[in-house]
């Protein structure tokens, strides 16, 4: 089974990610989503399998079930690289302005209180 790919700290996954995974699903493609392995800090407040946790028990825990939608964690990255020919796309997604206003800084500010 392929799945398409998308690689993200996912602190925490919203309503903008879930547009952007929408967006693949509602073509009939399966998603899988990479979380990268950050070092905990003022932004990445969650280490990654707090992460995994939090979307298998979250608005796509169905699509889990499904095998619609899986989750591996990856090792932090600083590139995304790819030769020629490698039987893959690279799709570029753009987003409506209300999901393109979403912050995930914000988000984090309004669940700490």
């Amino acid at each position: 089974m392929k799945y398409s790919l998308f690689i993200g700290r996912w602190q925490p996954l919203h309503k903008g990610h879930l547009w952007l995974i929408n967006e693949r699903l509602k073509e009939g493609k399966n998603v899988c989503l990479a979380i990268r392995d950050v070092k905990p800090d003022e932004n990445n407040p969650w280490t990654a399998e707090q992460i995994e946790k939090m979307v298998h028990e979250g608005e796509l825990k169905n699509l889990i079930a499904e095998g619609r939608v899986i989750t591996s964690i990856i090792p932090d990255i600083e590139s995304i690289n790819y030769g020629r020919g490698v039987g893959y796309e690279i799709i570029e997604h753009f987003p409506p302005e209300n999901i393109k206003k979403i912050s995930a800084t914000k988000i984090r500010e309004q669940m700490n209180g």
